[in-house]
């Protein structure tokens, strides 16, 4: 599935679940030159890390520009009440809520910070390329005490990354992570929780995200990485399928994988992009179900544009992640910033467990879904197409595309159904794919296929 999700239809449903429209995007501002490459909101404005610079964005989405950061990559942001911490992988930045003073780190204690969360009054941030994470004065980041840091040494490995959970820190390692809790230490405030030590690590910085009362990450550990997890207690319980492993483990680089999570219609998705490898998955906690979100170039599909995610003004937010721009997420849209947004399903013709290996004669597809979903007016929509191709050979190669009408605006007796299919070849083993790129209603509750057996 690409930009189509599972949606469970409670009670008293034609099918139990039905194929929902992945959200298009509307431009909501443009902020700076981009990328956009973190976003926190605190009180009625938003705070955008686009390109070296940091902005203000209130209410009526008008523009102030902070002042300038470095780097290139994703940021991360937390915020005391008081004071925004922008960690930029080493320089980092505080901005004064109250006085509008906007300072970089320049305490000579102060190492540097490659992330950074929020617990208690401190930031606790981690120490680029070490096994050290600090605590800043309380309220206060631009003052650190030279004393006050720790080591999470239950494994050798460097910490990637720290986020506050149930008032509770989590570090993150290569190959480990530790919990720790704000036990009021005079010296230190912070504190081991015994027990709670995984050996499961992470492999991207940026893949950590909260959501759905608990963590999710990319792992990475001794015996191999790639896998998704998400926290149980202080464990880590396995989210991803084989085949979505498989998938991620094939692409040459992992470590720069950014993950966000957003809530959106009883859905809560945990969205995590592999900028090198130009793809995003997205699991659907609510369904237990992935599937992967696109961009189209109108050749081939690309990751998703969006970067990171914040909610703000009511509104599902994402930054993307070539240029300035930041767009809702919104299911009653069906288009990318006014352009295509490609949907894709494939499957294969018989269910698991029914081919037994003889040529068929395929008949007849029909597709059961909502139709008279057109437009109004002669504009791309109006009468929508969706479009059937398959192959026989396990999805190697396929036969030219065959459109039939979703219906025009009011045609809901509309029967989307193709006829004459064909024999199966030597392999016995037809796939299907359906698609469509027109800015309509996707609902799909299934298809029926009528096949006969052969004698070959």
């Amino acid at each position: 599935m690409v930009n189509l999700f599972p949606e469970i239809v409670p009670e008293a449903g034609k099918e139990p679940a039905f194929l929902n429209r992945a959200p298009g995007m509307t431009l909501k501002v443009t902020v700076g030159t981009g990328p956009i490459r973190g976003m926190i909101r605190h009180s009625t404005n938003l705070y955008v890390a686009s390109g070296t610079s940091l902005w203000k964005v209130d209410a009526s989405y008008t523009l102030t520009n902070i002042g300038t950061i470095s780097g290139t990559g994703p940021v991360s942001m937390a915020d005391n009440g008081v004071q925004l911490f922008v960690a930029c992988n080493g320089p980092s930045y505080i901005y004064n809520y109250n006085t509008a003073i906007f300072a970089q780190i320049t305490d000579v204690d102060f190492a540097g910070a490659q992330t950074v969360t929020f617990l208690d009054g401190y930031f606790v941030y981690t120490e680029p390329n070490s096994q050290k994470f600090w605590v800043t004065a309380i309220y206060n980041g631009l003052s650190v005490d030279p004393l006050d840091f720790a080591s999470a040494e239950g494994s050798p490995d460097n910490l990637v990354t720290v986020i506050a959970d149930h008032r509770e820190i989590w570090l993150f390692g290569e190959q480990s992570v530790e919990v720790w809790y704000n036990s009021g230490g005079a010296d230190f405030p912070l504190s081991r929780i015994n027990g709670a030590f995984n050996e499961i690590g992470c492999a991207a910085s940026y893949s950590v995200a909260k959501a759905d009362n608990g963590l999710f990450w990319l792992g990475s550990d001794d015996r191999g990485k790639g896998v998704v997890y998400r926290s149980q207690g202080y464990n880590g319980s396995r989210v991803s399928t084989h085949a979505v492993e498989w998938q991620i483990q094939q692409y040459s680089t992992i470590s720069d994988a950014i993950g966000y999570t957003y809530q959106q219609d009883g859905h809560t998705f945990y969205v995590l992009t592999f900028p090198t490898a130009n793809a995003t998955w997205v699991f659907d906690a609510s369904t237990n179900a992935w599937h992967e979100r696109a961009g189209w170039t109108g050749i081939q599909f690309m990751r998703h544009r969006s970067n990171c995610q914040a909610f703000y003004n009511n509104l599902t937010l994402v930054g993307d992640f070539e240029n300035g721009n930041v767009y809702s997420l919104d299911l009653g849209v069906y288009a990318d910033n006014g352009g295509v947004q490609k949907w894709l399903r494939t499957w294969r013709a018989l269910e698991t467990g029914k081919n037994d290996l003889k040529r068929t004669a395929q008949h007849a597809l029909q597709l059961d879904c909502e139709t008279g979903v057109g437009l109004n007016g002669s504009v791309q929509g109006s009468d929508p197409q969706v479009m059937l191709r398959w192959s026989d050979d396990g999805g190697h190669t396929w036969v030219y595309e065959q459109w039939r009408s979703m219906g025009k605006i009011g045609e809901y007796g509309y029967r989307a159904i193709w006829r004459r299919l064909g024999m199966t070849t030597k392999l016995r083993d037809r796939v299907y794919e359906i698609s469509g790129t027109d800015p309509v209603k996707i609902a799909i509750t299934g298809a029926e296929l009528q096949v006969s057996p052969t004698n070959g």
